[in-house]
């Protein structure tokens, strides 16, 4: 791997040195799944992925759910032909079970071994690799289906995969090389600490951004045991952009999972101030409100790196320089003065 162009951070005991921005791709996965963004369009999201590598992006973020796989398939052919040297580090999940015959229902957390070891070796082949860099959990097993709710809520089945067995399994195959590294996202400190009595958790994901605090004890648990840490989401699904406004969400297409969010429907008006109340922040540094949002994320005491998605080249340009912002403690005083005012969200507004 080469040295990156961005500031980059050891992602806990994994020996990956990765940049603190990395490529996340549920956005360009396209529509005709339950959780997508809308029409995409794959010439200009493989250009997107390629610029991202060419900024110094060493990590891409995926999911075997992502368009059903078609965020894999796009990874596999954007990287196809880079020389081994040149390849960013490649991250995916497992866990979530569609049903073929229906594409929009929602998927199902499913962690049985046979059912991993089956999504491990799709994932592979999309991917066009003979290994993956980080192999997660995405969700914890309930054997039910996935509600978007973004708090890891939900029914459990009689079912459900027992922690326990599901972790083993991916210990297994990190023992045996077809993963580097593994993690698990979506899950609480107790879960956290039930898995490492069994195997070294590598790194865990979980959202997390000025407007979504709430993994902030999950994160201080990942300090405390040398695990990595990378947030998903610090953007908030681009309310933190500072490029949204109720007239943009209302123009979302039917087909993009944000329109019955909470936070694009009753949350947004405080999710919007708290966007606003960062431009003067973004202007004294001469960056960007989403490099700042990203900036405030990365600046929490244990988190390795940032999960962002992108569309275009254009908008990797609206984020990559996030990680040389450096925000002062007045600065940081200042954004949990907006935090609070808004109303957004919940969580310690400092770290």
């Amino acid at each position: 791997m080469t040295s990156t162009l961005l500031p980059g951070a050891a992602l806990g005991s994994t020996g990956m040195h990765i940049s603190r921005l990395g490529f996340g791709s549920w956005a360009v996965a396209g529509s005709g799944w339950q959780f997508g963004w809308g029409a995409t369009d794959d010439a200009e999201s493989i250009a997107a992925i390629r610029h991202a590598v060419g900024s110094g992006v060493n990590w891409i973020d995926t999911a075997a759910v992502y368009g059903l796989g078609h965020a894999e398939e796009l990874i596999g052919k954007a990287l196809a032909g880079l020389p081994e040297t040149e390849r960013p580090y490649v991250f995916t999940k497992a866990g979530l079970v569609r049903d073929p015959a229906d594409p929009l229902a929602s998927p199902r957390r499913v962690m049985k071994p046979a059912s991993v070891r089956r999504e491990v070796e799709d994932s592979l082949r999309r991917l066009g690799t003979d290994h993956i860099d980080l192999y997660q959990v995405h969700w914890p097993d309930t054997g039910e289906s996935l509600e978007y709710a973004g708090d890891g809520s939900g029914a459990v089945s009689p079912d459900a995969t027992p922690l326990e067995e599901y972790w083993q399994v991916m210990a297994d195959l990190k023992a045996s090389g077809k993963v580097r590294a593994i993690g698990l996202s979506n899950h609480s400190p107790e879960q956290l600490e039930a898995a490492e009595r069994l195997a070294h958790v590598d790194v865990i994901q979980p959202p997390f951004s000025a407007v979504n605090r709430s993994a902030a004890e999950a994160i201080a648990w990942a300090r405390a045991h040398d695990t990595g840490v990378i947030v998903y989401s610090p953007l908030q699904s681009g309310l933190l952009t500072g490029a949204f406004s109720a007239a943009r969400v209302a123009a979302l297409p039917s087909d993009d999972w944000r329109t019955a969010h909470h936070d694009f429907t009753t949350g947004l008006p405080a999710n919007l101030r708290l966007a606003e109340g960062l431009r003067p922040v973004a202007a004294r540094h001469g960056a960007t409100v989403a490099e700042t949002a990203l900036a405030w994320a990365l600046a929490w005491p244990g988190i390795t790196g940032a999960i962002v998605g992108a569309r275009t080249a254009a908008q990797v340009d609206g984020w990559s320089g996030a990680g040389s912002v450096e925000l002062t403690p007045s600065d940081l005083d200042e954004i949990a003065a907006v935090i609070t005012a808004s109303g957004a969200g919940a969580g310690p507004v400092r770290p």
